[in-house]
């Protein structure tokens, strides 16, 4: 890695704001289980926040909100995602009321899944910010998601970066992208985002590699593109999962490097509750424990 050895030199203080995401698991052993093994391991970095996923139409809206009370008695800054879907007024007020009352001071809003067959109206995350931004004025700092390689919904390119900055209007400051292995998608991004006049930050998402199938799954579903050479290179290693760990740290790593010469304001990893790979390419990039 022709960059590695300056990025290791370089202290953490000058490295971006890191952070993680997590998604509520089920039952009290399995939430015992994650903070003791994915949310200790990785909360030795101490990172700027923890986000928390919140399931299509609200589906795991009690286990998000025990989940981010349990990481704020840990004193770690919790980070609920929150979207409208499967949600009356009602019930939005209540929850964010109380993400208030126990001091949640960040909220990522999203558009969120639609439950299949539900029948409901189409929902957006322009008017959760809208919503949450006159009840509360500026206690809470609200975060969207920016799609680099488009929304996969988005009519065009186009679309996209007016829907992008119709939330940003509306009252949000800063942004998590989609996962991407390209780091022209990210600059193209930044690029429209100028020509558009924003300047909010907009945190980098990463998806480390661990499992062929549900990475080419979940990205067809996103509409995040695995590049073609990717693609046969993981196909490489898919009878050795040790093998295809150690690959998918490496190119990661090498992703993560090239993003921070770009000068990105933060890496916010896609966990889906493990640590391994995820602790090995913050310590490739000079993220320390402490």
């Amino acid at each position: 890695m022709g960059s590695m050895e300056s990025i290791m030199s370089t202290s953490q203080q000058s490295l971006p704001e890191l952070s993680f995401e997590f998604f509520p698991p089920q039952g009290d052993d399995g939430v015992e289980r994650l903070l003791n093994g994915a949310v200790a391991k990785l909360s030795a970095f101490h990172p700027s926040y923890c986000s928390v996923t919140y399931g299509a139409g609200g589906s795991t809206r009690s286990g998000t909100q025990a989940l981010v009370e349990r990481l704020l008695e840990a004193g770690i800054n919790a980070v609920p995602h929150l979207s409208v879907g499967g949600s009356s007024d009602a019930e939005l007020d209540q929850l964010t009321d109380h993400y208030q009352h126990i001091g949640v001071r960040q909220i990522l809003c999203l558009r969120g899944d639609q439950l299949s067959g539900s029948g409901q109206r189409p929902v957006y995350a322009k008017g959760l910010v809208e919503r949450l931004r006159s009840r509360y004025q500026d206690h809470f700092e609200l975060s969207v998601a920016a799609y680099p390689e488009i929304h996969p919904d988005a009519a065009s390119a186009d679309a996209d970066i007016e829907h992008f900055v119709a939330k940003v209007n509306a009252g949000a400051s800063s942004a998590i992208t989609q996962y991407f292995y390209n780091c022209d998608a990210y600059a193209f991004f930044l690029d429209r985002c100028a020509a558009a006049g924003l300047s909010v930050p907009v945190t980098v998402g990463i998806m480390p590699i661990a499992n062929i199938e549900s990475l080419q799954r979940f990205s067809a579903k996103v509409g995040a593109d695995i590049p073609r050479w990717l693609e046969k290179a993981m196909l490489g290693h898919a009878e050795d999962a040790k093998s295809l760990t150690a690959f998918g740290i490496d190119v990661v790593t090498k992703l993560c490097e090239k993003l921070l010469q770009m000068g990105v304001p933060g890496l916010h990893f896609y966990t889906l509750n493990r640590w391994g790979a995820t602790r090995q390419i913050c310590r490739n990039l000079g993220y320390r424990e402490i």
